[in-house]
């Protein structure tokens, strides 16, 4: 049965606290294919942790990422989309300026989704990579301004394929790559090394430890039930780094599973860089590269507090999660659900 219309194309935009992603696809059969992507590390939240506002030059660089997705939006004279912001635009007191300066500019509208709704379409986007025969999984996205962590129910598919989930508690941090960074920058120049990373880490791992004893996880993970399934950009990066890849490729890394060992090994060596080092590495690059210690801090966290021994790479989220919310919709005949951009509004 064929659920669409030719012509219908869908659009998912995902603005956090340092990247602006977007995805469009067209149905091919019953799924979507992507025929365009984009995305620009904008860094929107930067000196949001002291100021608590969004900086002149922040906003200034958003919108200039947005005005391309705009266009890409208009290009592929998409029908459905969804366009959402997180963290930053959640955190920030002159959020509600910068959202009538995007409209203005752009023609897009923004929905700032709770940390709820983020976690929900993070692991929408994520869940086809968890293994249906491991009944527990803890699953996380270590984000620019926060990281969301998941506690999720894992059971296979109605039709014997696929796998069912059902999220049983979700906490979102205000730790994230940007926002530890800023914490701790006065401590975080070159040399400063094991020292403040050690210190980083005690800092996420006390964060997590009412989560762990409420759920009893840590004796789920020694019964060897529990699962882990990981996306951002660090345990993407750090993927890429085992795989030796000259430079990133999202095929190779998706889906990849990387174990503690090397996940330790390869954060020691990014410790003992400096942040001109880890520029060099082509799977970082100089705008992240002081933005590692903090990413490989909160992983190294949720590895000493659940010591699952591996985890799943996962170079997919709410992007992904928004397109299957909208396809649902769709194929359920109920497209109201869906959002049609304001940028193509009459």
């Amino acid at each position: 049965m064929n659920f669409f219309r030719r012509s219908e194309t869908f659009a998912a935009l995902d603005l956090g606290t340092t990247n602006c992603r977007l995805l469009i696809a067209r149905p091919a059969g019953d799924r979507l294919r992507v025929v365009d992507s984009f995305s620009r590390i904008v860094r929107l939240g930067e000196g949001l942790q002291a100021s608590g506002v969004l900086s002149e030059a922040a906003m200034t660089r958003t919108i200039d990422a947005l005005l391309v997705c705009a266009e890409k939006v208009d290009h592929r004279a998409v029908t459905h989309a969804r366009f959402v912001a997180t963290e930053a635009c959640r955190r920030a007191a002159n959020c509600g300026e910068f959202l009538a300066r995007v409209h203005e500019h752009t023609g897009l509208e923004l929905e700032i989704i709770p940390t709820e709704e983020e976690a929900r379409l993070a692991l929408a986007g994520c869940a086809p990579l968890l293994d249906p025969a491991r009944p527990h999984a803890v699953v996380f996205d270590i984000g620019g301004g926060s990281t969301e962590l998941l506690w999720v129910g894992v059971n296979p598919g109605v039709d014997g394929s696929g796998v069912e989930t059902e999220i049983r508690d979700v906490i979102s941090l205000p730790l994230g790559v940007v926002s530890l960074t800023e914490r701790y920058q006065a401590q975080l120049s070159d040399g400063a090394g094991p020292a403040v990373f050690a210190r980083m880490v005690d800092t996420v791992r006390d964060a997590f430890a009412d989560f762990d004893r409420r759920w009893g996880i840590s004796a789920q993970v020694a019964e060897g039930g529990v699962q882990m399934l990981g996306s951002s950009g660090t345990v993407t990066t750090l993927a890429g780094m085992r795989l030796g890849l000259p430079r990133y490729e999202r095929q190779r890394v998706d889906g990849t599973v990387l174990d503690f060992p090397d996940i330790r090994r390869i954060t020691r060596r990014l410790v003992g860089m400096s942040a001109a080092e880890r520029a060099l590495e082509p799977c970082i690059g100089a705008i992240r590269a002081d933005l590692m210690i903090a990413g490989c801090a909160i992983l190294e966290a949720i590895c000493r507090t659940w010591k699952v021994g591996r985890l799943r790479v996962a170079d997919r989220g709410v992007r992904e999660g928004i397109l299957a919310g909208l396809l649902a919709a769709t194929r359920s005949g109920v497209p109201d659900t869906c959002i049609r951009p304001a940028a193509l509004s009459s």
